[in-house]
């Protein structure tokens, strides 16, 4: 059995590598190894899979290639996936979401697979104050990422529909854990921590979130794909739902730093307040989340405390963006 994972070089991509690999199919990733992927992810089991470095973009390099190795299955993962990013960079979510997903389902349409699982984001559905998100619930996007998000979705679902592409989407939550690009919270938290620099906050930093630990939602992926139903969508959530700042400041106790590094900056436009997953679907087929919140920030902190050179070596990168980006919410909230 072949399965193509696209984005496999990514955060949760690679988490999802190694998780298959464990039930011995023939994995095949193609990643184009912008800024957020790195092979660094892979390199332990470089040997046991097949890596091509393409981009979704190149529409004849990806139909040769998929013609070439005749996948059975396509898990649809490659993506840009920071909200703060699509907001100063809007077209490049556009062109690399969008139009990747559309060349991708394109081939797909000729090449007549058994399965193809396309991971969107919670984000898809906006904001809740009360209550939770169900799979049918509207979607309304507030951000050009979950916009992007969001179109995919429908795409696969006119896929789907009009030429029998045999599509599922999972909408997953927020994920953290070891080997994330530090431009998120977490690891960014993190970093800053580590170098007692201050830790940019956005508003009052009461905005909620339900966190998922990567191996939980690679977990959830083998689950949908051995008993999800073509069609279907299915959320993968969490009940480990924390504000922001109380998240920060679990990382703080942990690495034993002062509360006095949190810097509460200008908000971000249309900052979503709430997201929050009913998952009793995915219940259903079998998959519930195992790792608690303080058992993975522990996880994921001494994994970054052990690879600090890995940790490092994106720290110019990620803090001109930073910089970049402050300065670009001051400006417009004032």
């Amino acid at each position: 059995m072949k399965i193509l994972i696209t984005g496999g070089a990514g955060f949760m991509g690679s988490f999802v590598v190694k998780s298959l690999l464990k039930e011995h199919f023939d994995i095949i990733v193609i990643d184009n190894l912008e800024y957020s992927g790195d092979i660094k992810r892979l390199e332990d089991v470089l040997d046991k899979i097949e890596f091509r470095k393409l981009d979704l973009k190149n529409f004849e390099e990806l139909k040769k290639f998929l013609n070439d190795i005749k996948p059975n299955i396509v898990i649809h993962l490659a993506s840009l996936t920071h909200v703060d990013r699509s907001i100063l960079f809007p077209r490049d979510f556009i062109e690399n979401n969008i139009i990747g997903t559309f060349n991708l389902l394109e081939c797909l349409r000729e090449l007549k697979v058994e399965k193809f699982i396309h991971i969107s984001t919670d984000e898809v559905y906006g904001e809740i104050v009360e209550g939770s998100f169900f799979e049918n619930s509207p979607l309304l996007p507030n951000s050009p990422y979950s916009f992007s998000k969001a179109s995919c979705d429908l795409l696969v679902r006119t896929y789907y529909k009009t030429y029998k592409v045999p599509s599922i989407i999972l909408r997953p939550t927020n994920n953290y854990g070891p080997f994330q690009y530090p431009e998120k919270l977490i690891p960014l938290v993190i970093l800053k921590a580590i170098n007692n620099e201050k830790i940019p906050i956005y508003g009052n930093g009461k905005q909620i979130r339900s966190w998922l630990y990567v191996e939980d939602f690679a977990s959830a992926l083998k689950v949908v794909l051995n008993y999800g139903k073509i069609g279907e969508i299915y959320n993968v959530g969490s009940d480990e739902e924390y504000e922001n700042l109380e998240i920060v400041k679990k990382i703080l106790n942990y690495l034993e730093k002062p509360y006095s590094l949190i810097e509460f900056t200008s908000d971000r436009p249309s900052h979503d307040f709430r997201y929050s997953l009913n998952f009793d679907k995915i219940k259903e087929i079998g998959f519930y989340p195992k790792i608690k919140i303080d058992e993975g920030l522990k996880i994921t902190i001494d994994w970054y405390l052990n690879n600090l050179d890995w940790l490092r070596e994106k720290y110019d990168v990620v803090n001109d963006f930073v910089k970049k980006l402050l300065n670009y919410y001051k400006l417009i909230s004032s």
